[in-house]
């Protein structure tokens, strides 16, 4: 499972060759903060509209920013073992910026996926996605199935 977590540029080379091949990349990103049953059956989706998955995580620091000082609470090398060891994931990486934009432009995947809990209007990266000629689709996720719900349940459960 950890030979599927890669640096940015051993993807670059990686896709490189895949592509070659005629392979459909596919590509996604998020926190992936508290793994649960809406993150996999988000991936499955996301693996099914191409040949290779290639998954992009957060930073912890990037993460601590978009989320908040208690987040997140599965570090960054954690969470993407988690996600390497998914079936339906062929490589993960971790980056450190707020948005995709950067690594989409580096990696050049032919399908970008989100959560269907976005419009396309509000995904930052839909202008990079269409100027590197790739597709933009969005997903639904599970209803009430959210790491920030999740959280929201434990902390109900435990208090006094």
């Amino acid at each position: 499972m950890i030979e599927k977590i890669k640096t940015r540029h051993e993807l670059v080379n990686i896709l490189n060759e895949i592509r070659k091949q005629g392979k459909k990349i596919v590509t996604t990103n998020g926190c992936f903060d508290v793994l649960h049953v809406g993150h996999i059956r988000y991936l499955q989706a996301a693996k099914e509209l191409g040949d290779i998955l290639v998954i992009a995580v957060n930073s912890d620091d990037s993460v601590k920013t978009l989320k908040g000082d208690k987040r997140p609470l599965v570090t960054e090398d954690e969470r993407a073992e988690m996600l390497a060891a998914l079936e339906c994931v062929d490589y993960v990486m971790i980056f450190p910026e707020l948005t995709p934009v950067e690594f989409l432009e580096e990696l050049r995947p032919h399908i970008h996926v989100k959560g269907g809990d976005y419009a396309l209007d509000q995904v930052i990266e839909f202008e990079t996605v269409k100027a590197i000629g790739a597709e933009m689709h969005l997903v639904s996720g599970v209803p009430g199935k959210s790491t920030t719900d999740l959280i929201k349940l434990i902390v109900k459960r435990y208090e006094n």
